[in-house]
């Protein structure tokens, strides 16, 4: 956690909406304002994530995504700008949320989560956000986020269909439960259209701030799966696999 401190008074009044939420109040938004959260690609799924996190004050915003902005990139990524085509994504990144807010900290890493530098990354924060398209960067933060033992939000989506679960190292099954291997239909390009990442992003973020607040239940040992075409929900019980080579035993 980083050294928070009281809020100022435009502090409250920026956040006078949520500060009225039960149970929420000042001492909720010092705990945001003290939680440091990393964020793994900030695209389509990862992009409203950090949106909802830096409008709500969170204190320091880690964002991993490497890369340059492609025109097929814009039909998704809402903290992306059509002028900036050929320009590394996290820059455009960072000074879009600094714009929402400017009363965060916001640390751009212009490359993508690996097994080379998970475990510095992982370390810099209290709470990971899994938004990557690849299994290789997912099995890399989960296999960091179980061996420091911090809380990761694991959200997916493909097509209409998104699905997401919070994951507490030693209680909740880690994502190598669920998926010993990545899932054979997986792969780096997808169909997707921009209100299904959105969506999986508000209730991702929603178990977030949750979480680093203690007010509320999370979907923590339960997976959330919906279907945006039909507009249906459905909530799966997980369970840990004791032969599990990250997190088994």
């Amino acid at each position: 956690m980083l050294n928070a401190v009281e809020l100022t008074d435009f502090e409250r009044a920026t956040y006078a909406w949520q500060l009225d939420l039960p149970g929420f109040g000042e001492s909720g938004q010092i705990k945001l304002k003290g939680a440091a959260a990393l964020v793994s690609r900030c695209g389509g799924l990862g992009g409203p994530v950090c949106q909802s996190l830096a409008a709500a004050g969170i204190g320091r915003l880690i964002v991993a995504h490497g890369g340059v902005l492609k025109p097929a990139d814009l039909n998704r990524q809402v903290l992306m700008r059509h002028d900036w085509i050929g320009q590394p994504r996290v820059e455009c990144i960072a000074r879009r949320l600094r714009e929402l807010n400017p009363r965060i900290d916001v640390v751009p890493v212009p490359a993508n989560v690996s097994a080379e530098n998970a475990a510095e990354l992982v370390s810099q924060a209290d709470l990971v956000f899994d938004c990557a398209p690849l299994f290789a960067e997912r099995f890399a933060l989960n296999a960091e986020c179980v061996r420091q033992r911090k809380p990761m939000i694991e959200a997916a989506v493909f097509g209409w269909e998104g699905q997401v679960t919070t994951i507490i190292p030693g209680v909740t099954p880690c994502l190598a439960c669920l998926f010993p291997e990545p899932p054979p239909a997986w792969q780096r390009r997808f169909p997707v259209l921009a209100p299904t990442p959105a969506l999986a992003a508000a209730i991702a973020a929603a178990e977030g701030l949750k979480l680093l607040t203690g007010i509320g239940e999370t979907l923590q040992g339960t997976l959330l799966y919906f279907d945006a075409r039909a507009m249906t929900f459905r909530r799966i019980s997980l369970s840990r696999r004791p032969d599990c080579p990250v997190c088994g035993g």
